[in-house]
Protein backbone atom coordinates (compact mmCIF):
# COMPACT_ATOMS: atom_id res chain seq x y z
CA UNK A 1 0.00 0.00 0.00
CA UNK A 2 1.04 3.49 -0.89
CA UNK A 3 1.69 6.05 1.84
CA UNK A 4 2.85 9.01 1.98
CA UNK A 5 5.96 10.02 4.22
CA UNK A 6 7.41 13.14 5.34
CA UNK A 7 11.09 12.51 6.04
CA UNK A 8 12.31 16.06 8.15
CA UNK A 9 16.16 15.92 8.25
CA UNK A 10 18.87 18.67 7.72
CA UNK A 11 21.66 16.17 6.42
CA UNK A 12 21.07 16.22 2.20
CA UNK A 13 22.25 12.50 2.17
CA UNK A 14 19.63 11.59 4.92
CA UNK A 15 16.86 12.92 2.79
CA UNK A 16 18.39 10.80 -0.44
CA UNK A 17 18.92 7.71 1.16
CA UNK A 18 15.27 7.67 2.89
CA UNK A 19 13.65 9.51 -0.16
CA UNK A 20 15.19 6.45 -2.68
CA UNK A 21 14.48 3.17 0.39
CA UNK A 22 10.85 4.72 0.69
CA UNK A 23 9.91 5.13 -3.52
CA UNK A 24 11.67 1.77 -4.13
CA UNK A 25 9.03 0.53 -1.68
CA UNK A 26 5.79 2.27 -3.59
CA UNK A 27 5.97 5.69 -1.17
CA UNK A 28 5.86 8.94 -1.63
CA UNK A 29 8.52 10.72 -0.11
CA UNK A 30 8.30 14.11 1.00
CA UNK A 31 10.98 16.12 2.16
CA UNK A 32 11.89 18.52 4.80
CA UNK A 33 14.89 20.17 6.43
CA UNK A 34 14.01 21.85 9.39
CA UNK A 35 11.78 21.79 12.73
CA UNK A 36 9.29 24.73 11.12
CA UNK A 37 9.18 23.63 7.72
CA UNK A 38 8.25 20.58 9.10
CA UNK A 39 5.14 21.65 10.98
CA UNK A 40 4.30 23.30 8.09
CA UNK A 41 4.67 20.60 5.38
CA UNK A 42 2.73 18.70 8.04
CA UNK A 43 -0.09 20.39 8.39
CA UNK A 44 -0.68 21.24 4.52
CA UNK A 45 0.22 17.58 3.45
CA UNK A 46 -1.08 15.73 6.27
CA UNK A 47 1.05 12.61 5.48
CA UNK A 48 0.38 9.10 6.80
CA UNK A 49 3.61 8.79 8.94
CA UNK A 50 7.13 11.40 9.65
CA UNK A 51 10.13 10.34 9.93
CA UNK A 52 11.78 13.20 11.89
CA UNK A 53 15.32 13.65 12.45
CA UNK A 54 15.95 14.85 16.73
CA UNK A 55 18.99 17.38 15.68
CA UNK A 56 17.60 19.87 13.28
CA UNK A 57 18.71 24.07 13.62
CA UNK A 58 16.29 25.89 14.84
CA UNK A 59 13.34 23.47 16.42
CA UNK A 60 14.90 19.95 16.84
CA UNK A 61 13.02 16.91 17.09
CA UNK A 62 11.67 16.62 20.43
CA UNK A 63 9.83 20.02 20.28
CA UNK A 64 8.60 19.48 16.53
CA UNK A 65 7.16 15.93 18.12
CA UNK A 66 5.61 17.78 20.73
CA UNK A 67 3.51 20.22 18.53
CA UNK A 68 2.40 17.81 16.40
CA UNK A 69 1.38 15.57 19.38
CA UNK A 70 -0.71 19.20 20.88
CA UNK A 71 -2.56 19.83 17.65
CA UNK A 72 -5.95 17.54 17.43
CA UNK A 73 -5.32 17.56 13.51
CA UNK A 74 -2.02 15.91 13.12
CA UNK A 75 -1.51 13.88 17.01
CA UNK A 76 -2.86 10.53 15.12
CA UNK A 77 0.26 10.70 12.77
CA UNK A 78 2.65 8.02 13.79
CA UNK A 79 6.38 9.88 14.28
CA UNK A 80 9.41 7.73 13.96
CA UNK A 81 12.72 9.79 15.57
CA UNK A 82 15.38 9.15 13.34
CA UNK A 83 18.59 9.69 15.51
CA UNK A 84 22.51 8.29 16.14
CA UNK A 85 21.92 8.84 19.87
CA UNK A 86 21.78 5.71 21.55
CA UNK A 87 22.09 6.72 24.96
CA UNK A 88 18.04 5.05 26.65
CA UNK A 89 17.81 8.21 28.35
CA UNK A 90 17.54 9.99 24.78
CA UNK A 91 14.94 7.30 23.44
CA UNK A 92 12.57 7.52 26.55
CA UNK A 93 12.21 11.40 26.64
CA UNK A 94 10.98 10.38 22.27
CA UNK A 95 8.66 7.93 23.49
CA UNK A 96 7.23 10.34 26.59
CA UNK A 97 6.31 13.04 23.89
CA UNK A 98 4.26 10.66 21.78
CA UNK A 99 6.89 9.06 19.56
CA UNK A 100 6.08 5.32 18.51
CA UNK A 101 9.39 3.97 17.50
CA UNK A 102 13.33 4.89 16.87
CA UNK A 103 15.56 4.61 13.59
CA UNK A 104 19.31 4.68 14.35
CA UNK A 105 21.71 5.71 11.94
CA UNK A 106 22.91 4.52 9.68
CA UNK A 107 20.24 3.70 7.78
CA UNK A 108 19.52 -0.30 7.43
CA UNK A 109 16.99 -0.76 4.32
CA UNK A 110 15.36 -3.85 5.98
CA UNK A 111 15.01 -2.14 9.07
CA UNK A 112 14.08 1.04 7.71
CA UNK A 113 11.14 -0.82 6.11
CA UNK A 114 10.22 -3.05 8.60
CA UNK A 115 9.47 -0.31 11.11
CA UNK A 116 7.69 2.22 8.59
CA UNK A 117 5.51 -1.13 7.68
CA UNK A 118 4.72 -2.13 11.37
CA UNK A 119 3.44 1.81 12.42
CA UNK A 120 1.15 2.12 9.09
CA UNK A 121 -0.11 -0.98 9.43
CA UNK A 122 -0.68 -0.15 13.25
CA UNK A 123 -2.15 3.42 12.28
CA UNK A 124 -4.29 1.40 9.85
CA UNK A 125 -6.05 -0.76 12.37
CA UNK A 126 -6.76 2.50 14.49
CA UNK A 127 -8.57 4.30 12.18
CA UNK A 128 -10.43 0.92 11.09
CA UNK A 129 -11.52 0.91 15.14
CA UNK A 130 -12.33 4.42 15.17
CA UNK A 131 -14.70 3.91 12.21
CA UNK A 132 -15.73 0.72 13.69
CA UNK A 133 -16.53 2.41 16.86
CA UNK A 134 -18.42 5.85 15.71
CA UNK A 135 -20.76 3.20 13.63
CA UNK A 136 -21.17 1.00 16.60
CA UNK A 137 -21.68 4.49 18.68
CA UNK A 138 -24.04 5.41 16.11
CA UNK A 139 -26.31 2.15 15.86
CA UNK A 140 -26.24 2.50 19.58
CA UNK A 141 -27.87 6.10 19.35
CA UNK A 142 -30.28 4.68 17.02
CA UNK A 143 -31.46 1.76 18.99
CA UNK A 144 -31.84 4.09 22.44
CA UNK A 145 -34.13 6.89 20.32
CA UNK A 146 -35.65 3.37 19.25
CA UNK A 147 -36.47 2.59 22.50
CA UNK A 148 -37.51 5.80 23.44
CA UNK A 149 -39.98 5.81 20.54
CA UNK A 150 -41.31 2.37 21.73
CA UNK A 151 -41.46 3.49 25.54
CA UNK A 152 -43.51 6.76 24.25
CA UNK A 153 -45.67 4.43 22.14
CA UNK A 154 -46.14 1.94 25.27
CA UNK A 155 -47.15 5.33 27.77
CA UNK A 156 -49.46 6.46 25.38
CA UNK A 157 -51.75 3.01 25.07
CA UNK A 158 -51.70 3.32 28.98
CA UNK A 159 -55.49 4.88 30.58
CA UNK A 160 -55.25 8.24 30.47
CA UNK A 161 -55.15 10.79 33.54
CA UNK A 162 -58.60 11.08 34.25
CA UNK A 163 -60.44 8.42 32.93
CA UNK A 164 -64.01 8.89 33.93
CA UNK A 165 -65.93 5.01 33.71
CA UNK A 166 -69.71 4.92 34.36
CA UNK A 167 -70.57 3.23 37.99
CA UNK A 168 -66.56 2.55 38.82
CA UNK A 169 -63.85 4.69 40.14
CA UNK A 170 -60.76 3.69 39.02
CA UNK A 171 -56.68 4.48 39.57
CA UNK A 172 -53.51 3.02 38.45
CA UNK A 173 -49.79 3.13 39.18
CA UNK A 174 -46.99 2.50 36.66
CA UNK A 175 -43.46 2.58 36.66
CA UNK A 176 -41.14 1.25 33.62
CA UNK A 177 -38.01 -0.06 34.58
CA UNK A 178 -34.99 1.33 32.30
CA UNK A 179 -35.73 -1.44 29.39
CA UNK A 180 -38.86 -1.73 27.20
CA UNK A 181 -41.02 -3.88 28.88
CA UNK A 182 -44.13 -5.48 28.07
CA UNK A 183 -46.42 -4.21 30.68
CA UNK A 184 -50.22 -2.59 29.76
CA UNK A 185 -53.10 -2.44 31.19
CA UNK A 186 -56.70 -1.00 29.95
CA UNK A 187 -60.34 0.15 30.87
CA UNK A 188 -63.18 0.94 28.62
CA UNK A 189 -66.91 0.66 28.34
CA UNK A 190 -67.67 -2.64 25.98
CA UNK A 191 -71.23 -2.07 25.57
CA UNK A 192 -74.40 0.14 27.36
CA UNK A 193 -73.83 -2.51 30.36
CA UNK A 194 -70.75 -3.50 30.39
CA UNK A 195 -66.90 -2.42 31.42
CA UNK A 196 -64.08 -4.25 30.36
CA UNK A 197 -60.57 -4.79 32.02
CA UNK A 198 -57.38 -6.21 31.57
CA UNK A 199 -53.71 -6.33 32.61
CA UNK A 200 -50.85 -8.12 30.20
CA UNK A 201 -47.30 -9.19 30.40
CA UNK A 202 -45.50 -9.86 27.37
CA UNK A 203 -42.06 -11.82 27.80
CA UNK A 204 -38.98 -10.96 27.38
CA UNK A 205 -37.60 -6.82 26.87
CA UNK A 206 -37.35 -4.64 24.34
CA UNK A 207 -38.47 -3.38 20.90
CA UNK A 208 -40.04 -6.80 19.99
CA UNK A 209 -41.90 -7.26 23.28
CA UNK A 210 -43.25 -3.93 23.07
CA UNK A 211 -44.28 -4.11 19.22
CA UNK A 212 -46.66 -7.34 20.31
CA UNK A 213 -47.79 -5.21 23.41
CA UNK A 214 -49.22 -2.76 21.23
CA UNK A 215 -51.20 -5.28 18.49
CA UNK A 216 -52.33 -7.21 21.67
CA UNK A 217 -53.45 -4.28 22.76
CA UNK A 218 -55.20 -3.09 19.73
CA UNK A 219 -56.78 -6.32 19.35
CA UNK A 220 -58.39 -5.78 23.07
CA UNK A 221 -60.48 -2.67 21.73
CA UNK A 222 -63.79 -2.84 21.58
CA UNK A 223 -63.63 -2.62 17.88
CA UNK A 224 -60.83 -5.16 17.16
CA UNK A 225 -63.68 -8.03 17.03
CA UNK A 226 -62.14 -10.02 20.16
CA UNK A 227 -64.03 -8.47 23.03
CA UNK A 228 -67.28 -7.22 21.55
CA UNK A 229 -69.30 -9.41 18.99
CA UNK A 230 -72.18 -8.26 16.91
CA UNK A 231 -75.43 -10.64 16.72
CA UNK A 232 -76.92 -11.18 13.24
CA UNK A 233 -80.26 -9.79 14.67
CA UNK A 234 -79.09 -7.33 16.62
CA UNK A 235 -76.89 -3.62 15.60
CA UNK A 236 -75.46 -3.80 18.95
CA UNK A 237 -72.21 -5.36 19.60
CA UNK A 238 -72.00 -6.83 22.86
CA UNK A 239 -69.39 -7.97 25.31
CA UNK A 240 -67.35 -11.37 24.72
CA UNK A 241 -66.93 -13.37 27.77
CA UNK A 242 -63.07 -13.33 28.95
CA UNK A 243 -62.68 -17.21 28.58
CA UNK A 244 -63.57 -16.90 24.61
CA UNK A 245 -61.14 -13.79 24.76
CA UNK A 246 -58.45 -15.62 25.99
CA UNK A 247 -59.25 -18.57 23.49
CA UNK A 248 -59.50 -15.82 20.96
CA UNK A 249 -56.21 -14.25 21.78
CA UNK A 250 -54.36 -17.91 21.88
CA UNK A 251 -55.37 -18.45 18.52
CA UNK A 252 -54.33 -15.22 17.29
CA UNK A 253 -51.21 -15.24 18.81
CA UNK A 254 -48.89 -18.40 18.85
CA UNK A 255 -45.57 -18.51 20.11
CA UNK A 256 -44.32 -19.80 16.42
CA UNK A 257 -45.51 -15.84 14.63
CA UNK A 258 -43.73 -13.69 17.12
CA UNK A 259 -41.68 -15.59 19.39
CA UNK A 260 -42.95 -14.12 22.16
CA UNK A 261 -45.71 -15.26 24.80
CA UNK A 262 -47.64 -13.20 27.32
CA UNK A 263 -49.77 -13.79 30.40
CA UNK A 264 -53.27 -11.67 30.93
CA UNK A 265 -56.00 -11.63 32.89
CA UNK A 266 -59.12 -10.13 31.69
CA UNK A 267 -62.79 -8.90 33.42
CA UNK A 268 -66.02 -7.85 32.33
CA UNK A 269 -67.98 -5.64 34.80
CA UNK A 270 -71.83 -5.52 34.47
CA UNK A 271 -72.55 -1.86 36.37
CA UNK A 272 -76.30 -2.64 37.12
CA UNK A 273 -75.99 -5.16 39.27
CA UNK A 274 -72.64 -5.86 40.06
CA UNK A 275 -71.74 -9.10 38.03
CA UNK A 276 -67.92 -9.64 37.39
CA UNK A 277 -66.80 -12.46 35.36
CA UNK A 278 -62.56 -12.93 34.76
CA UNK A 279 -60.06 -15.21 33.63
CA UNK A 280 -56.50 -15.65 33.47
CA UNK A 281 -53.89 -16.69 31.17
CA UNK A 282 -50.90 -17.69 33.89
CA UNK A 283 -51.13 -14.15 34.77
CA UNK A 284 -51.01 -13.21 38.72
CA UNK A 285 -54.98 -14.11 40.02
CA UNK A 286 -56.41 -10.58 40.51
CA UNK A 287 -57.22 -9.62 44.38
CA UNK A 288 -60.95 -8.63 45.46
CA UNK A 289 -60.35 -6.24 48.92
CA UNK A 290 -63.16 -6.45 50.66
CA UNK A 291 -64.25 -2.76 53.27
CA UNK A 292 -63.24 -4.54 56.33
CA UNK A 293 -59.35 -5.82 54.77
CA UNK A 294 -60.33 -9.27 53.63
CA UNK A 295 -58.49 -10.36 50.52
CA UNK A 296 -59.67 -12.99 48.04
CA UNK A 297 -57.45 -14.48 45.29
CA UNK A 298 -59.79 -14.79 41.93
CA UNK A 299 -57.26 -17.71 40.27
CA UNK A 300 -59.86 -19.39 37.49
CA UNK A 301 -58.14 -19.09 33.99
CA UNK A 302 -55.87 -21.20 32.21
CA UNK A 303 -52.29 -21.76 30.55
CA UNK A 304 -50.11 -19.16 29.17
CA UNK A 305 -51.06 -17.36 25.92
CA UNK A 306 -48.62 -18.36 22.43
CA UNK A 307 -47.31 -21.17 24.11
CA UNK A 308 -48.63 -23.91 21.57
CA UNK A 309 -49.93 -26.14 23.55
CA UNK A 310 -53.08 -26.62 21.27
CA UNK A 311 -56.37 -25.38 21.69
CA UNK A 312 -56.68 -23.52 24.97
CA UNK A 313 -59.82 -23.27 26.91
CA UNK A 314 -59.89 -20.81 30.22
CA UNK A 315 -61.90 -21.36 33.13
CA UNK A 316 -64.24 -18.91 34.55
CA UNK A 317 -64.94 -17.26 37.57
CA UNK A 318 -67.83 -14.97 38.27
CA UNK A 319 -68.64 -12.87 41.93
CA UNK A 320 -71.28 -10.62 42.73
CA UNK A 321 -68.97 -7.10 43.37
CA UNK A 322 -70.36 -5.12 46.35
CA UNK A 323 -69.99 -1.31 46.19
CA UNK A 324 -67.18 -1.05 48.03
CA UNK A 325 -65.30 -3.85 47.15
CA UNK A 326 -62.36 -3.36 45.19
CA UNK A 327 -60.24 -5.34 42.50
CA UNK A 328 -56.48 -5.05 42.22
CA UNK A 329 -54.39 -6.28 38.59
CA UNK A 330 -51.23 -6.55 38.54
CA UNK A 331 -48.08 -7.61 36.61
CA UNK A 332 -44.94 -9.81 38.85
CA UNK A 333 -42.94 -6.31 38.94
CA UNK A 334 -44.15 -6.42 42.18
CA UNK A 335 -44.03 -9.33 43.88
CA UNK A 336 -40.94 -9.95 41.76
CA UNK A 337 -39.55 -6.45 42.98
CA UNK A 338 -36.05 -6.79 44.03
CA UNK A 339 -34.92 -5.04 47.21
CA UNK A 340 -30.86 -5.13 49.10
CA UNK A 341 -29.19 -8.28 48.78
CA UNK A 342 -31.36 -9.65 46.18
CA UNK A 343 -34.71 -9.85 48.67
CA UNK A 344 -37.72 -10.06 46.90
CA UNK A 345 -41.04 -7.92 47.88
CA UNK A 346 -43.26 -10.93 47.59
CA UNK A 347 -46.95 -11.18 47.14
CA UNK A 348 -47.16 -11.58 51.04
CA UNK A 349 -46.24 -8.49 51.30
CA UNK A 350 -48.06 -7.06 48.61
CA UNK A 351 -51.34 -8.80 50.23
CA UNK A 352 -50.12 -6.99 54.03
CA UNK A 353 -49.92 -3.38 51.74
CA UNK A 354 -53.19 -3.60 49.90
CA UNK A 355 -55.28 -4.73 53.30
CA UNK A 356 -53.97 -1.53 55.10
CA UNK A 357 -55.52 0.38 52.21
CA UNK A 358 -58.74 -0.32 52.77
CA UNK A 359 -60.13 2.82 54.05
CA UNK A 360 -57.80 4.93 51.77
CA UNK A 361 -59.39 6.30 48.71
CA UNK A 362 -58.23 4.12 45.28
CA UNK A 363 -55.97 6.49 44.25
CA UNK A 364 -53.99 6.86 47.66
CA UNK A 365 -53.82 2.87 47.78
CA UNK A 366 -52.05 2.72 44.38
CA UNK A 367 -49.89 5.39 45.69
CA UNK A 368 -49.15 3.56 49.24
CA UNK A 369 -47.97 0.32 47.17
CA UNK A 370 -45.55 2.59 45.24
CA UNK A 371 -44.34 3.85 48.07
CA UNK A 372 -43.61 0.51 50.33
CA UNK A 373 -41.81 -1.03 46.98
CA UNK A 374 -39.69 2.52 46.68
CA UNK A 375 -38.90 1.66 50.81
CA UNK A 376 -38.13 -1.44 50.08
CA UNK A 377 -35.96 -1.38 47.04
CA UNK A 378 -34.21 2.28 47.80
CA UNK A 379 -32.07 3.52 45.44
CA UNK A 380 -31.96 0.02 43.57
CA UNK A 381 -33.62 0.65 39.67
CA UNK A 382 -36.26 -1.85 38.97
CA UNK A 383 -35.52 -4.88 36.51
CA UNK A 384 -38.86 -5.75 36.19
CA UNK A 385 -42.48 -3.00 35.17
CA UNK A 386 -44.44 -2.20 37.93
CA UNK A 387 -48.14 -1.98 36.85
CA UNK A 388 -51.23 -1.84 39.23
CA UNK A 389 -54.79 -1.63 37.85
CA UNK A 390 -57.40 -0.58 40.59
CA UNK A 391 -61.20 -0.36 40.14
CA UNK A 392 -64.12 0.13 42.87
CA UNK A 393 -67.76 -0.07 42.21
CA UNK A 394 -69.51 3.26 43.34
CA UNK A 395 -72.97 2.63 41.81
CA UNK A 396 -74.82 1.85 38.13
CA UNK A 397 -73.41 3.81 35.55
Amino acid sequence: MSSRILIADDTPVNLKVLSSILAAAGHTPLQATNGQETLDLARREGPDLILLDIMMPGKDGYAVCAELKADPVLAEIPVIFLSALQQTADKVRGLELGAADYIAKPFDRAEVLARINTQLRLRQLTRSLLYANAALQERQSRLEEDLRAAADIQRALLPKEGLALPGVSIAWHFAPCEAVGGDLFGAFVLDDRSLGFYILDVSGHGVPSAMLTVSAAQSLTPGGGIVCRRAPDSLLARAVSPGEVLSALDREYPFERFERYFTISYLVLEVDGGTLRYSSAAHPAPLLLHPDGMLNEMAEGGPILGAGLGPATFEEGQRQLQQGERVFLYTDGIPEFEGAGGRLFGRDSFCRVLQETASLSLGAACERVATALHEFGGTKAPHDDVSLLAFELVGAG
